[in-house]
């Protein structure tokens, strides 16, 4: 079994070929390497010439969790080809050249590494600065010859024997594809020897399109480059085995070594020693713990504990090493778990991106090298990482006892938080499955743990207190797809500062996300925000501890109608729909109790029920004495009524078998939530906070129907006069336009008519956005079937008079310069011009109120039909993707934010759902009654917009405003569309680790 594949027979030196792609490239000295020779030393991108490209550089994930690099390979690599081709087995070889084939000639070290990274390019996968893996394709024409235009490309593996099986080659084709994508290659053919099942089946399971044929005992396969639904599902199935995996092996260590462990007791390293000494038992063969201090005298032994010099000297493997050692030494320390072998790393120490940009620095190079020795990394400046399973507890942290075993999942970025999410967790009595505390999240990050709580069977309802986003696009979808099985609870931190805690890196694409779009994010995602750490637990203990509600319909039963008054206003509110309280009084009995939450229970117009309660007249809670609350005379007397509890126990069970939540309000009641905690009622000292995690309840179970419900029925319809080919040609030629403004190099390689450097413009994150000017605006809407009313200008009165006419009366005259651009209220509007007087007089006014017609960009329009002034935008957010946007235009949407937003793609039900959810929605069915506007035809607009944007990355950004919906259709009155150069790397791009 074996990752490899051959190229075509005449571009292999085995089949007789007299052609040398190397030929024609700079010269460089080919290494014939001995046994054992060592590799050169690392490359660096700087130093492989002005053409490397960089950005194929990337870090990734292999399927068992550890970790590795793909980045091109260059002459340089000449010395680990040669080493990493003399650890391949033989039979690998005879796969991969079809003959046998012991050792590489110094013309094929020199073919391999000679590349000119747009017809001929090789890929490597590296680990610890050695090739593990190999991947090359060169672009030939339609005969199979080597070609510098063709569309096809010859691709061919090769891996390692030691490393088969861990994914790699899969990784390989996802970069490999991506590349050739960007060079303008559509199709991958590859041979394969029919034995060579698992290369075979690489090809098969990464699903493109492809087409298979066997000829002379070889099987030819072709596939298209595009990707496809299956091939991006099995690129996510795969991204989520992995980093679920690697989570799985910092939270499953067989043995963990502390570095950095001193005599003082009081050190972090001496704490997080004896904390992890608790969850691994003395005699314990299969689980160790050990202890290492480079100045340690021989025979020193802390806790127990024999503490050695260095992570070499311990006989055994080691899968988590904690580092608490100063950031001067965490790189010698990092160098000796790598060679040891360490899986992961847990890094304690301060002192990184926090202090600023030479922190920053050492952050980065400390993510570097542990990647490159296959570790993953928690930190630095963490508070570490936890899990309480039974069978394998870990305390790995600065927290001084292991939390109770439960079913929520805890991730945050504050060592501070963490503390208090532990605590409030404790304090409740809430169970814990794992808990991790990351600090400046260099490397694993909340997507990491989102990717492992999916398939742990212990974490009910995932909680994340967040601070920044490393990757908004992949959160999203991690999130979606969890939400759909388990609540995801979130407080996210800055909501109107927007700053980032120092230490956190993000793109700079995220820096600026914008608190709506997070909102948006977390709705579509199926995601719960909430403002607090109490109300992060007061809504995770709801969704754990009881069934989902099945509507919004809320019974309030209790023994004081001023509570249940509160409770039922606050139900209002919250947007639920309470029934009229019913009051037991005061002097309600466990009985009264019982008999009046099974009536609400067996309501059919009932689907959550609030009991309310206050202590009983009698108890120690209403004795006053002095004009003051005093405790009980009677010592054995409490603050509530047992009966009522044990009557709050049995309607409990009840309620579970009936798939309605109950949770208690209560005041002034200490013992009644700690009778109710085994029966699983939540209980809330205050009747709002009651209300709030009800309400995040039912909106998480509507999104939960929702989504289901959309699984089946919604769709993004067939959409006619639909010319995507027409409108990306559009788009090109604006972008080569704008390309063409740097002048090429006179030996720029063309591929499909474009030069080398009007592909690195088009290729380049963050370029420049293009405001294209109206007449193309509209073209390329058009091609889209979005018309937009044609305007004339008008800088002249008879100009005017003569567009009137070509339009026909009634028209507008308006200003259209950017600063007065749908600023009617600025009189740079008149409406209504049924004629040429008035239109001549409406000029004139105009002229001389806007200093100037030519100034104020003066336009005639054909007068729309009156109905409804709405907008219309998509904007590509680069961190989080194609946002759909609708409101109403002037106030609504400019002063009171009353806006709505859809990711993109977006099916009907998100259309439909996305003009309803502004506050200002019922203008548009009609208010007051007035008549209802063509919501059917806003729809369809809006379905438009968002295939457009989807279709064609490039565009950046659509605004229709006014879009003017009348009871009968809709007039387009302004569009503006900017386009920008296609980023790099997307979320549809191969799978990479970040690399902040």
């Amino acid at each position: 079994m074996d990752d490899s594949a051959a190229p075509h027979p005449e571009l292999d030196p085995q089949h007789g070929t007299t052609h040398d792609p190397g030929q024609g490239t700079a010269h460089s000295t080919a290494y014939r390497g001995k046994q054992g020779a060592k590799p050169a030393s690392a490359q660096h991108p700087e130093q492989a010439g002005p053409d490397y490209p960089q950005h194929w550089e990337a870090d990734i994930l292999l399927r068992d969790g550890g970790t590795a690099r793909i980045r091109p390979i260059t002459p340089a690599d000449a010395g680990r080809l040669v080493e990493f081709y003399e650890q391949v087995s033989d039979q690998s070889k005879y796969f991969r050249f079809f003959a046998p084939y012991p050792r590489l000639s110094d013309k094929d070290v020199r073919r391999f590494t000679h590349h000119d990274f747009v017809n001929r390019v090789g890929l490597a996968v590296v680990i610890r600065d050695r090739f593990i893996a190999t991947v090359r394709y060169d672009r030939i024409d339609a005969d199979g010859r080597p070609s510098d235009t063709g569309t096809d490309a010859e691709v061919a593996f090769l891996v390692q024997d030691a490393h088969q099986g861990r994914g790699v080659a899969s990784a390989l084709l996802e970069h490999i594809a991506a590349v050739a994508q960007e060079r303008g290659i559509r199709r991958f053919q590859a041979e394969v020897l029919p034995e060579n099942r698992k290369m075979v089946k690489v090809f098969t399971d990464a699903g493109y399109t492809q087409h298979r044929s066997f000829a002379d005992g070889v099987v030819h396969l072709e596939f298209d480059l595009e990707p496809t639904a299956a091939s991006l599902a099995v690129m996510r199935a795969r991204e989520h085995r992995a980093e679920a995996r690697s989570v799985q092996r910092l939270l499953t260590p067989r043995s963990v070594a502390v570095l950095g462990v001193s005599r003082n007791p009081q050190t972090v390293g001496r704490a997080i020693l004896r904390d992890l000494l608790g969850g691994f038992e003395a005699g314990d063969d299969d689980r160790r713990v050990y202890a290492v201090n480079r100045n340690a005298p021989p025979g020193t032994e802390l806790d127990g504990v024999p503490v050695h010099r260095s992570i070499l000297e311990i006989p055994g493997p080691v899968d988590l090493a904690v580092v608490a050692v100063p950031a001067s030494a965490v790189p010698a320390a990092v160098t000796e778990c790598g060679a040891h072998g360490v899986q992961g790393l847990v890094v304690v120490t301060a002192g990184y991106a926090e202090t600023g940009p030479e922190g920053r620095d050492r952050q980065r190079a400390l993510v570097r090298q542990a990647r490159a020795a296959g570790m993953r990394v928690i930190g630095p400046n963490a508070f570490g990482l936890i899990n309480t399973d039974a069978g394998r507890p870990l305390n790995a942290s600065l927290a001084p006892v292991l939390p109770q075993r439960g079913g929520f999942g805890i991730f945050c970025q504050s060592g501070a938080i963490g503390v208090a999410l532990l605590e409030a967790a404790h304090r409740r009595g809430l169970g814990v499955s794992s808990f991790a505390s990351v600090g400046n999240r260099s490397d694993v990050s909340g997507n990491d743990f989102l990717q492992y709580w999916a398939e742990d069977p212990a974490t009910e309802v995932v909680l994340l207190y967040l601070e920044s986003f490393g990757n908004p696009r992949k959160f999203t979808r991690i999130a979606r797809r969890l939400a759909a099985a388990k609540p995801i609870v979130v407080v996210k931190g800055a909501r109107h500062t927007g700053s980032l805690p120092p230490g956190h890196a993000v793109p700079a694409t995220a820096t600026g996300l914008r608190d709506a779009t997070v909102d948006a994010l977390f709705q579509q995602a199926g995601v719960t925000r909430v403002e607090t750490i109490t109300e992060l637990y007061d809504t995770g203990e709801i969704l754990a501890l009881q069934p989902l509600p099945s509507g919004d319909r809320v019974a309030v039963v209790g023994n004081s109608d001023s509570l249940g008054l509160l409770t039922h206003d606050a139900c209002l509110s919250a947007g639920l729909r309470p029934r009229t309280p019913v009051d037991l009084t005061t002097a309600a009995t466990g009985e009264n109790f019982r008999i009046a939450l099974d009536v609400a229970l067996d309501d059919p117009g009932v689907d959550a029920v609030i009991a309310v309660a206050i202590p009983p007249i009698g108890t120690s809670a209403h004795a006053f004495m002095g004009g003051r609350l005093t405790g009980p005379d009677d010592p054995e007397m409490g603050s509530d009524d047992p009966e009522i509890a044990e009557a709050l126990l049995e309607a409990g069970e009840r309620a579970r078998e009936l798939g309605k939540p109950l949770v208690l309000a209560h005041l002034a009641l200490t013992d009644l939530p700690s009778r109710l905690r085994p029966g699983g009622i939540p209980a809330y000292p205050a009747p709002e906070r009651a209300v709030r995690a009800l309400a995040h309840a039912v909106h998480y179970a509507q999104w939960r129907r929702g989504m289901a419900e959309a699984e089946e029925t919604a769709r993004v319809p067939e959409l006619d006069r639909i010319d995507e080919a027409g409108a990306r040609a559009l788009v090109e030629a604006a972008l080569s336009t704008r390309a063409a403004i740097s002048r090429p190099s006179p030996t720029a390689t063309l591929v499909r008519g474009a030069t080398r450097r009007s592909i690195l413009f088009r290729t380049q994150p963050g370029g420049a956005r293009i405001t294209l000017p109206d007449a193309d605006a509209a073209a390329l809407l058009a091609r889209y079937g979005i018309d937009v009313s044609p305007t004339l200008q008008a800088p002249d009165e008879e100009t005017a008079v003569r567009a009137a006419a070509a339009l026909g009366y009634p028209v507008a005259l308006k200003a259209t310069a950017p600063h007065l651009r749908h600023r009617p209220d600025l009189g740079s509007v008149r409406l209504d011009l049924t004629g040429e007087p008035g239109l001549r007089r409406a000029h004139r006014e105009l002229d001389a109120l806007l200093g100037g017609a030519a100034q104020a960009e003066l336009v005639v329009q054909r007068l729309a039909p009156r109905g409804v002034d709405t907008v219309i935008g998509a904007t590509v957010d680069p961190a989080v993707g194609a946002i759909l946007s609708f409101g109403l235009a002037g106030a609504p949407a400019e002063l009171l934010g009353d806006v709505a937003h859809r990711l993109v793609p977006a099916t009907d039900q998100d259309v439909a759902g996305l003009i309803r959810e502004v506050r200002a929605s019922p203008l548009l069915f009609g208010w007051r009654g007035a008549e209802a506007v063509d919501t059917d035809a806003l729809e369809e607009v809006l379905l438009r917009v968002s295939r457009l944007v989807d279709d064609l990355p490039e565009v950046a950004s659509v605004d229709l405003e006014p879009v003017v919906v009348a009871p009968h259709g809709l007039a387009i009155l302004g569009a503006r569309v900017r386009i920008a150069p296609l980023p790099v790397r997307s979320d549809l791009g191969p799978r990479a680790m970040s690399t902040l």
